[in-house]
């Protein structure tokens, strides 16, 4: 999964999977999207393997009723965290079961969508499943799980594991899920909501589910253009067949990261649905493919602890890594390598934590974790590699794993040693760049672009004929981008042959550096500059518009009326973007008022947050302020997001400091929600 928080096994439970062995749950549960609640009965089948007096189920302010221990009422606690049975526990099997309710604060959101519709998404990594069901924040108690919901029945339901069935009674529905085989409580899911879906299967014959909104059935196609592709890879690649029973992928509303491997079901974010422009620039096939790859690497067996988590992430970026190679070739797959090692070694200079460390970073889990499965892979062989990555699978399949278990594989199939590279790539936080280099420099491109990194402080006059060359030639999308941001310091005059040269690649990522690299355009540079604006690229439309419009005012009208129907990706970044500068166009429009209402209502919640945040920017930037642009920025700090609600926060406190808006956000202080008013009091005290 992108960019989590990571899940710490505690001591207490860490001793009690050593007394306790939880071996199944069915929970029956019902969603109240206007409380914001669930509620349900659940039963869990335990085995005592040693006698204990107390067991002990996390749970986060939940209410408890009708508790009972094989079919008697039993004594408990309820400390607000956790369920606490009580009793003289001796060797053997055991039925619990209870009634609960709880309103989360986390895990478990209600997103409504324009006040007619809702989706409700879960997200368990690290310890938050118990937020909205009574479960384990321990990773190493593993529980074969079976949710049964019922809600209304225009929803689609979904839960892990295949759908036993799906009965109507009246207005609703009741969708009983069950998984086969056990997995830790982080990775439990449930997502509702209005979706179409298209089924698929595997060559293995694992059926595949991809869902989209109503509204976006029309990108199923660039949306899901690898997904079917990636599986078979992987399964084949892997060497394992991909441990579950079916395979499910949805976008959610706002969902807090890029994608989470619930088992049996990725959620993922809603900027990766896009259409075959968007895809250029904001595809899903990296996403796809590392939350894939988790359900062997994190889903089928688990990182006993948080030092270990590079088993997970380390795993999912490589592997990700292997499936857009086989899609879009060596190159692609060496220039990421190559980015991703700069990247690293910059970071090594004021990081200090290596990969085998609990509070390592992402970048070192997942991007250097990766790096050192690379290293591995190419130093023993694809064979012997692929051998061990199987036995280690089936070894410990549906248990937790530790780093010296996938070691004790590695040893089977290779002398290689393994106590050197652990203290170079796992225990240090150096990059190796020899050792980097040599690997990369197997790629031709990578070769070359070694050789344009090489001239960064060479005189360009030194240097031009050969980067000329270069960007004439059929090398690898990405040196040329590079020789572009190598270019930016020089003068225009200096360079405009050179840039004329990049443009004429029609490559859209080196003419995106291009647009990027300009924030200056020369007059006589104008005509080659206006190209941009029709390239199928979102992300080059909104920067070439932008600096056009910012360069040239005279030109202003003409710019406006060419883009005035581009919507862009489904954060509206082009129309925003279209809308904050004719709105800042004197004379543009005659209607000033029916354009910020459009501009003001993209801040609103009823779109998503990113929708919201750009439209809040341009708002803000461009001094189109009243009470509804401050309402909705208050709006923005009670967001579940923290990137957003931490942008709301910002913003205002910027705003504060000018005493005409300081009055202003005391005026609509008692119009706002409660929780509204909570936040903005805070930052009026501050």
């Amino acid at each position: 999964m992108k960019y989590i928080f990571l899940f710490i096994t505690s001591f207490v439970f860490a001793q009690q999977t050593q007394f306790v062995d939880f071996k199944a749950v069915n929970g029956q549960l019902k969603f109240n999207s206007i409380e914001k609640s669930v509620s349900g009965i659940v039963e869990y089948q335990f085995e005592v393997l040693k006698p204990v007096d107390t067991i002990k189920i996390d749970a986060k302010n939940m209410e408890f009723s009708k508790v009972q221990l094989n079919n008697k009422e039993t004594a408990f606690t309820n400390t607000g965290k956790e369920l606490q049975i009580i009793g003289n526990f001796q060797k053997g099997e055991n039925h619990l079961t209870f009634e609960y309710s709880a309103k989360p604060k986390q895990a478990l959101y209600f997103v409504n969508i324009d006040n007619s519709e809702i989706q409700i998404w879960t997200q368990g990594q690290g310890r938050y499943t118990s937020n909205w069901f009574p479960s384990f924040d321990d990773v190493n108690e593993k529980v074969i799980f079976s949710l049964g919901i019922t809600y209304d029945k225009e929803y689609q339901v979904v839960s892990n594991g295949i759908l036993e069935n799906k009965t109507e009674n009246e207005n609703q529905f009741h969708w009983q899920y069950k998984m086969e085989n056990p997995m830790s409580s982080y990775l439990l899911m449930l997502a509702i909501g209005k979706y179409n879906k298209k089924e698929l299967k595997a060559k293995s014959k694992i059926p595949l589910e991809y869902y989209l909104e109503n509204k976006d059935s029309n990108r199923f196609e660039p949306t899901y253009r690898y997904s079917k592709r990636i599986f078979d890879f992987l399964e084949k690649e892997i060497g394992v067949k991909y441990p579950w029973k079916i395979y499910r992928e949805i976008p959610v509303r706002d969902f807090l990261y890029a994608g989470m491997e619930n088992t049996t079901t990725t959620l993922f974010a809603t900027r990766y649905v896009v259409d075959s422009i968007g895809f250029e620039d904001r595809n899903y096939t990296n996403v796809d493919a590392h939350e894939l790859a988790h359900h062997w690497f994190g889903d089928l067996i688990t990182a006993e602890s948080s030092t270990h988590h590079w088993l997970q992430e380390g795993f999912a970026t490589y592997y990700a890594a292997l499936a857009e190679r086989e899609i879009y070739g060596d190159d692609y797959f060496y220039a990421k390598l190559y980015e991703t090692a700069q990247q690293i070694k910059f970071a090594s200079r004021t990081d200090s934590i290596p990969v085998l460390n609990v509070k390592a970073s992402s970048l070192t889990f997942y991007e250097k974790g990766a790096w050192a499965l690379f290293v591995l892979h190419e130093s023993i062989g694809d064979k012997a590699f692929k051998k061990a990555i199987k036995n280690y699978l089936r070894k410990y399949a549906y248990q937790t794993v530790n780093t010296q278990n996938f070691f004790d594989e590695i040893k089977k199939v290779s002398d290689f040693d393994l106590v050197q590279f652990q203290k170079t790539w796992l225990e240090s936080t150096a990059f190796d760049t020899p050792t980097a280099n040599a690997l990369l420099s197997k790629n031709k491109a990578i070769q070359l672009r070694l050789e344009v990194d090489k001239l960064k402080k060479t005189p360009l006059a030194e240097k031009e004929e050969f980067l000329k060359k270069t960007l004439e030639s059929n090398v690898y999308e990405t040196v040329k981008e590079a020789i572009v941001n190598q270019l930016e310091a020089e003068k225009f005059d200096a360079k405009k042959t050179l840039l004329q040269t990049a443009l004429k690649t029609n490559n859209l990522q080196v003419r995106q550096a291009v647009a990027s690299s300009l924030s200056k355009v020369p007059e006589d540079f104008r005509a080659e500059y206006e190209t941009l604006l029709d390239d199928q690229s979102y992300q080059t439309q909104e920067i070439a518009l932008y600096y056009l419009w910012k360069n040239f005012p005279d030109h202003r009208t003409a710019y406006l009326n060419k883009t005035q129907n581009r919507i862009g990706f489904n954060d509206y970044n082009l129309r925003t973007l279209w809308l904050s500068l004719a709105l800042s166009t004197p004379n543009y429009t005659d209607n000033p008022e029916v354009l910020a209402s459009e501009l003001i209502a993209f801040s609103s919640s009823k779109y998503e947050a990113t929708t919201r945040q750009n439209a809040l920017e341009k708002l803000l930037s461009f001094k189109i302020i009243n009470d509804q642009v401050l309402t909705n920025l208050v709006s923005a700090t009670t967001h579940h997001m923290w990137q957003f609600s931490k942008f709301g926060r910002d913003s205002i406190r910027f705003l504060l400091k000018n005493s005409e808006l300081r009055a202003s956000f005391e005026r609509i202080l008692p119009n706002l929600t409660s929780e509204e008013q909570f936040q903005l009091n805070r930052l009026l005290k501050e």
